[in-house]
């Protein structure tokens, strides 16, 4: 009688448990939901039905009005080059530099540690890091908006501690067969850390793709824009055409601000959705291992 009592309760609390993540889950889904149907609905109806799961009356002028640019596939394809590029370096400048402070044996590893702590809690600030830039003459370059933040502080704890939690004795063993620290980190380390490459890989190809404060900072050359500024100049250009078309009279043709925000947000953030579900099974388990202290 116990365990069917046990096993009832359990049963019933499974049930409310699945019952209220559902619907947890379905008003979380509720904002992506009116934004993507906002992108679709005209200007009407945007003023009529501030909030919409699907418009009465779909609409691709939005969209039109953003890939009616001739730069907008440049500044796609410079937001494509920066991030593929850019998570490159990150990942190979976070591992050459994890690998060896994860190295017990490190002579004053303690002392880099914390001057690597040190990077996260203070830093020059914009304009230090302006003229930074500028003494190298990488304005108007896209390696500003690459080597900027080349390393994360934070992600490169996260990578020592992963690389800390692989046994000794594989080193050990390919030391003794008269491997090379290179050859280790090759080929050892390296396959050995796939989850936590992935899970820092999706990181800094976000941080790259949403890439904005830097490219108005080092970037004047309107050619060299990635696809966030040209929204934001996209967006503004189309308030500006917006309220010009209503003053005409009520058979103009009124481009829909709001549309052309939410057309921009889907066009910016479906590449790195589309990306994400290739690395989401190495995501989960590559920050739980890396975040916890080796």
């Amino acid at each position: 009688m116990i365990v069917e009592k046990d096993s009832l309760g359990r049963k019933t609390f499974n049930a409310v448990n699945i019952t209220l993540l559902v619907l947890l889950s379905i008003t979380t889904l509720f904002p992506f939901v009116n934004v993507i149907a906002t992108s679709f609905a005209t200007s009407l109806e945007i003023l009529q039905r501030p909030f919409m799961i699907f418009p009465n009356n779909p609409t691709l002028m939005s969209y039109r009005y953003i890939f009616s640019t001739n730069t907008f596939l440049r500044s796609m394809s410079i937001s494509a080059y920066v991030t593929v590029v850019g998570t490159f370096v990150n990942l190979v400048l976070t591992f050459l530099t994890a690998y060896p402070l994860s190295q017990k044996n490190l002579i004053g590893r303690g002392l880099l540690m914390n001057l690597v702590v040190f990077t996260m809690m203070f830093s020059g600030g914009m304009i230090p890091g302006f003229l930074n830039i500028r003494s190298l003459g990488l304005i108007n370059s896209l390696w500003s908006l690459i080597l900027v933040g080349g390393i994360s502080t934070y992600n490169l704890i996260i990578a020592k501690n992963f690389i800390q939690r692989i046994p000794d004795e594989l080193k050990e063993a390919a030391r003794i067969d008269g491997a090379s620290e290179l050859f280790i980190l090759i080929r050892i380390i390296l396959p050995l850390s796939l989850p936590i490459l992935a899970t820092l890989g999706l990181f800094y190809a976000v941080a790259h793709w949403n890439t904005y404060l830097n490219c108005l900072l080092y970037i004047n050359d309107s050619t060299k824009w990635n696809v966030q500024v040209l929204l934001r100049q996209i967006i503004i250009q189309a308030a500006g055409i917006g309220d010009s078309e209503a003053t005409r009279g009520e058979t103009a043709i009124v481009i829909p601000e709001a549309g052309i925000r939410s057309a921009s947000i889907i066009v910016s953030t479906l590449p790195i959705i589309l990306v994400y579900p290739w690395l989401q099974k190495y995501f989960a388990k590559g920050a739980l291992l890396g975040a916890v202290k080796g």
